[in-house]
């Protein structure tokens, strides 16, 4: 009559690790974007255009999400 009343978790092993994976990325992301700036307002700095703030790290941010959406919706490896 007594029923086993553990918590069980939305995801599974698998979603979470994925999540944790996307998390990364997405936190990868945003570290490369940030910095560039000057000190000084009156002197203009070209390194905010360079490559890795304009291609990567966006890139990194979409990827991440793209990841986040994946391990949210992909069925876990859990026993119901």
């Amino acid at each position: 009559m007594a029923k086993d009343n553990k918590p069980q978790f939305i995801f599974g092993k698998h979603n979470y690790k994925w999540m944790l994976i996307g998390l990364v990325f997405i936190a990868l992301g945003f570290i490369l974007m940030s910095g560039g700036g000057s000190d000084d307002p009156n002197v203009f700095n070209p390194e905010i255009f360079n490559w890795r703030r304009i291609r990567l790290a966006p890139t990194l941010v979409i990827i991440g999400f793209g990841i986040q959406f994946y391990a949210i919706l992909s069925h876990s490896n859990k026993s119901s």
